[in-house]
């Protein structure tokens, strides 16, 4: 009886970190539409690293980068995700239409976004954000 409650226990609580930390990405979407570089900054981790079609930077750049609207994330249309968490890391596979102003320029791109965090405290913070250029039918392995 003890083994049956620890486990169904386990899976009751791991379901909840997992919509916690879906619920923490559709979020940051929002933020980064908003250009809420506060929320975001508590967010990313200060090693995280942010991989894009024209480059990777790290935390500062990519807060700079969006509360200068060199890249304005306008929305960010969530099709399908995927999560799985592993002790104190989680990674969470999104696949978005994302609709934004590069330099100046409108663009409307399909990405799969692999979103990659850990448990610091009671906190997730994002470690990883790598976004890979996708057809529309492209879907995602659960």
């Amino acid at each position: 009886m003890s083994l049956l409650c620890s486990t169904f226990c386990s899976i009751a609580q791991s379901s909840n970190e997992e919509q916690i930390l879906l619920q923490l990405s559709k979020d940051k979407w929002q933020w980064m539409a908003d250009k809420d570089v506060d929320k975001l900054e508590k967010l990313f981790d200060d090693k995280s690293k942010f991989v894009h079609m024209s480059g990777t930077w790290k935390k500062d750049e990519e807060l700079e980068i969006i509360r200068t609207g060199s890249i304005w994330y306008k929305k960010a249309t969530v099709h399908d995700s995927a999560i799985e968490i592993s002790g104190e890391t989680a990674i969470i596979w999104n696949r978005i239409t994302l609709e934004s102003v590069v330099r100046g320029s409108d663009a409307k791109v399909e990405f799969t976004v692999t979103e990659v965090y850990q448990k610091k405290g009671s906190d997730w913070k994002m470690l990883a954000l790598t976004f890979s250029s996708v057809r529309d039918t492209h879907q995602i392995k659960k």
